[in-house]
């Protein structure tokens, strides 16, 4: 029995598989990396600036800003950030997620120092902004323990705070949820909820890249243990968790969350 060649697709049709082709190759190419790195330091510039700004700003205009505005505001700037450049580099934003996806094997260890350094920068820059434009000390946006509690409070706090959020993000971005771009109501929605309850106590950092920004303007690294090795011990304990759910990690849904690139669907249509 003869078959009948396949008709090579034309019009619009054509183009938009080929620009598809073109991006995933785009995606995969090492020469592409200062893309993902200008968007990890970008999208961490963002997240500072309104987390740290929150503090900042209520000590520079007093009564203005509510703790319950504090908190959910960096939920909101997470969320719009995962939705607008969450392709481009997965949008991490914060060293623990940057590990856990790399303890997942959803994302490669080679690539992790690059994005904790320009987390870090990022992070920097936008305290180092926010000191510059408001003219008060860059600790107000910082994360301390509570008077009257102890750093070991304030570490267990991080550390339980931190497996939450990466168990949300973990999972979101996994191949048995495969939700996509709504995960990011999932993680925002997760990060003002942490805020909402244990911010009293820790400042609900879960972000070593977050507080590490303030610090480092204001030269104060009194109290930043609770927020490095707190988020450290959260993120074994969310992987962990992730590994009696789901198994271990690598599935393409997950890999394609981790390192920005599209969904595997649309690799596996592109290469047929």
């Amino acid at each position: 029995m003869s078959t009948q060649p396949e008709t090579p697709r034309t019009g619009a049709l054509a183009r938009y598989e080929q620009e598809v082709v073109e991006r995933i190759a785009n995606f995969k190419d090492p020469r592409q990396e200062w893309r993902r790195l200008f968007s990890e330091l970008l999208g961490t510039f963002f997240l500072v600036l309104v987390a740290a700004g929150g503090g900042m700003m209520a000590h520079a205009f007093p009564n203005t800003i509510s703790r319950e505005a504090a908190v959910t505001a960096p939920a909101l700037m997470v969320m719009a950030i995962i939705m607008f450049m969450g392709k481009v580099s997965g949008a991490h934003l914060n060293p623990a997620v940057s590990i856990a996806f790399a303890l997942r094997r959803d994302f490669p260890w080679g690539r992790v120092p690059g994005y904790i350094i320009v987390q870090l920068i990022g992070a920097s820059l936008a305290a180092l902004f926010l000191h510059a434009v408001i003219n008060v000390s860059a600790a107000y946006g910082s994360n301390f323990p509570s008077h009257g509690y102890s750093s070991m409070a304030a570490f267990w706090m991080e550390m339980i705070l931190t497996a939450g959020l990466v168990s949300v993000i973990l999972g979101t971005a996994s191949g048995a949820q495969n939700i996509g771009i709504i995960g990011a109501l999932g993680v925002g929605g997760y990060i003002a909820l942490a805020g909402l309850w244990a911010s009293p106590i820790s400042g609900a950092s879960m972000n070593p890249a977050r507080t590490f920004g303030p610090d480092l303007i204001a030269t104060n690294f009194t109290s930043y243990w609770v927020y490095l090795a707190g988020p450290l011990a959260g993120v074994a304990l969310a992987v962990g968790a992730a590994f009696l759910l789901r198994g271990p990690g690598g599935d393409k849904a997950a890999i394609g969350a981790a390192q920005g690139e599209f969904i595997a669907a649309v690799d596996d249509a592109a290469r047929q």
